[in-house]
């Protein structure tokens, strides 16, 4: 029986996807796919790349041809899903699979299939990219940093000069009007979207922005991996003029028009073509606990960079060589239980800046 080598990249012709392909095929020369629905898109970019990159027609909410995983190594899935019929045909198949999506719900949904996945010698790998991917590794490293976790609260800022792919755009615009539960003294608890403004400092050249609540799906899984009794993130943008406009729109209840079909679309197309801001991120992680000594100690982390899509791909494509080269077991994963922040920063060099503080605190004050 012939070895699995081959790696096929869902959605591999779209923003994200086309640079996870570009990276890995320089590894792996031959065995990469762009697939999609689309072959006429799939076609078109494997001929940018001379052929390098190969085009594949799937549509993976269709059933699975028997034949079609047999020689594939590795999926990565850079679409939304709602339905675990591909991912159960590819731990079937004893195939490894990296997703860059960001659903609480369906990764939650997924971890339930570990047991299944290890049964077929697959590995799956979760919560990959940058939010959730990056803030979970700098969740896990601020956590690494304290005797005893009390509290992580991660914020995101994210510029809106960047390039977003469309359908980072839609979740971003869907989410504005959801409820979520995130874990607060070790119970599950309620929240609104774009609620609860805390103000976060993101660096001297950055200053201070205002972040609110917003269901990104690092939070969920956290909860579960690392032993914090309270784990929250929040958002903004680069513009405060577009965070303000937007805390506004869900203060007055503007936000339920979203749910209006030509509305949505609109404000997405809209979003597309915006471009405020500058093509700049920023992470930051506040961990609150105590020390060896039993003191009141405070871990800070605040890492910079710019393009989030590129970086999205780079975390990616960093955790499929893993994937693909490193034997551990089989079963279901997050990044942060797999690898650590010093890798990922190593194999993406220059392009991030990250800053540590670890400090004894005045619990009092710190509220």
């Amino acid at each position: 029986m012939q070895e699995k080598e081959d790696i096929v990249v869902v959605g591999g012709y779209g923003h994200v996807g086309r640079t996870i392909c570009e990276i890995l095929e320089k590894k792996y020369p031959g065995k990469v796919f762009a697939a999609g629905r689309n072959l006429e898109k799939a076609e078109r970019f494997s001929q940018s790349t001379h052929g390098k990159v190969k085009p594949l027609q799937l549509d993976i909410s269709k059933p699975v041809p028997s034949h079609l995983l047999k020689q594939v190594k590795l999926v990565i899935m850079c679409l939304d899903q709602t339905r675990m019929d591909f991912v159960k045909a590819c731990f079937h198949s004893g195939t490894h699979y990296v997703d860059v999506s960001a659903s609480g719900p369906f990764l939650s949904q997924m971890e339930a299939y570990s047991e299944e996945a290890a049964r077929h010698g697959s590995k799956a790998v979760l919560s990959v990219g940058l939010a959730p991917g990056i803030t979970n590794l700098m969740a896990s490293e601020a956590e690494r940093q304290l005797e005893q976790t009390e509290e992580i609260e991660i914020a995101i800022m994210l510029g809106l000069g960047d390039s977003h792919g469309k359908a980072a755009i839609e979740w971003t615009v869907n989410s504005l009007g959801e409820k979520f539960e995130i874990k607060q003294k070790n119970r599950q608890v309620e929240v609104d979207s774009f609620t609860d403004r805390k103000l976060y400092h993101f660096g001297d050249d950055l200053g201070s922005r205002n972040a609110y609540r917003f269901p990104f799906s690092d939070q969920q899984t956290l909860a579960r991996t690392l032993k914090a009794s309270t784990i929250s993130t929040r958002f903004c943008l680069d513009s405060v003029f577009v965070t303000k406009i937007l805390a506004i729109a869900k203060k007055t209840g503007i936000v339920r028009l979203l749910k209006i079909g030509w509305v949505n679309r609109g404000i997405v197309r809209a979003m597309e073509r915006l471009h405020l801001g500058s093509d700049q991120f920023a992470i930051k992680v506040e961990a609150r606990g105590r020390n060896r000594e039993g003191k009141p100690t405070r871990a800070d982390l605040i890492l910079q960079g710019k393009n989030q899509s590129v970086v999205t791909a780079k975390v990616t494509a960093a955790v499929s060589k893993l994937l693909y080269d490193s034997p551990f077991p089989g079963g279901v994963y997050h990044i942060e239980e797999i690898t650590g922040l010093a890798y990922i920063q190593k194999e993406l060099g220059s392009t991030l800046s990250m800053e540590i503080q670890v400090k004894e605190h005045n619990a009092d004050k710190s509220k």
